[in-house]
C-alpha cells in the first residue's frame, strides 16, 4: 500500500503544474490588453495602449514548461511606434522564472531537454505560488507577494525606473507594466475580460 502511495505521489509531482502559468496544449493563447503609455515624445501626461498578448507553451517537460509572451498589434496615437519585446519564463509547480539569455530560443531547446531544473538566480524570480519572496541587487528592489488569488511582481529603483507583473490564478498574465525614471518612457497595461 506505502509503494502505490509513494507511485501516486511520484506522479502527481512529476506532471505538476503552476497556477499562475499554464497552458492546456502547445497552441497560442491570445487576450486583449489595454492601457496607458507616456515619454517625452508624448505630449500629453498619457495617451491609450491597446495590445494583443499571446501566450505559447515552447516546452513542457516533466518538473516544468517554458513559456513565451509576446505583445502583438501593439496600437495607439503615439507617433513612434512602441515595441515590448517578448519574454520566455521557466515555470515549475512553485515558481515563474524569467528565462534572460542572449538567445532564448536556443535557450529553450537546452533548457527543456533537462532531467530537472536549472539553477536560477534570484534577481530572475518573477512569480512564486506560496509564501513571499524578496530580492535586492544593487539599490533595486523587487518583491513577489500573494494578494488573494493574484501573485503580484514588482520591482523598482529609487531613480523611477520599474516594472510590474501580475499574475492570476487559472489566467495567467493580468497585467504588465514597466517605465523608466522621471516618466522618460513607459506603459501599462492590463488584460480584458
Amino acid at each position: 500500500m506505502t509503494t502505490i502511495a509513494m507511485s501516486l505521489l511520484a506522479s502527481v509531482y512529476a506532471y505538476a503544474t503552476n497556477p499562475f502559468l499554464d497552458a492546456a496544449a502547445d497552441k497560442p493563447v491570445s487576450a486583449t490588453f489595454r492601457g496607458t503609455e507616456w515619454g517625452d515624445e508624448i505630449q500629453q501626461d498619457e495617451i491609450p495602449l491597446t495590445a494583443r498578448v499571446v501566450t505559447t507553451r515552447l516546452a513542457k517537460m516533466p518538473w516544468g514548461a517554458i513559456f513565451k509572451i509576446e505583445f502583438t498589434d501593439l496600437e495607439s496615437r503615439a507617433t513612434q511606434k512602441r515595441e515590448i519585446r517578448p519574454d520566455y519564463f521557466i515555470v515549475t509547480d512553485d515558481r515563474i522564472v524569467l528565462l534572460n539569455e542572449e538567445d532564448n530560443e536556443a535557450a529553450v531547446e537546452k533548457i527543456s531537454a533537462l532531467d530537472k531544473p536549472p539553477e536560477f538566480d534570484p534577481g530572475d524570480v518573477y512569480g512564486i505560488v506560496t509564501g513571499k519572496f524578496n530580492h535586492e541587487d544593487g539599490l533595486w528592489k523587487t518583491t513577489v507577494s500573494l494578494k488573494g488569488d493574484l501573485r503580484v511582481y514588482d520591482s523598482s529603483h529609487p531613480s523611477g525606473h520599474f516594472k510590474k507583473i501580475v499574475w492570476k490564478k487559472s489566467v495567467g498574465l493580468v497585467e504588465f507594466a514597466s517605465g523608466s525614471g522621471a516618466r522618460a518612457d513607459g506603459f501599462r497595461l492590463t488584460r480584458q475580460k
